[in-house]
């Protein structure tokens, strides 16, 4: 699998195949955390995208309390490192060192 990181930059995370993400997931994540510059809860959000705060590459799950606003360049910066350890890992989960708010 390839990732986009920046105009023209790709990187391979060596991941075989495309861990499955929920679009119902992204949209309840939009509705319950409206976007930070328009308060939208759904469309685009100029300049921000929506991250998983532990990658799923690395155990994170796919649930709305896994995910974050980032700026554009935070998420591509957040990708590149996410990837190298990822790969550095080889699917390590991560996800006990991190605790979430309930």
């Amino acid at each position: 699998m390839w990732l986009a990181i920046g105009a023209g930059v790709l990187l391979s995370t060596g991941v075989q195949a495309r861990i499955p993400r929920s679009s119902a997931v992204v949209a309840e994540f939009k509705r319950l955390n409206p976007c930070p510059v328009n308060a939208a809860r759904r469309g685009p959000c100029p300049g921000h995208q929506v991250d998983h705060i532990v990658p799923l590459c690395a155990g994170g799950a796919d649930h709305v309390e896994n995910l974050q606003w980032l700026t554009v360049q935070q998420h591509s910066d957040k990708t590149r490192f996410d990837v190298l350890l990822c790969r550095k890992a080889g699917k390590l989960s991560i996800e006990k060192e991190f605790t979430y708010d309930q």
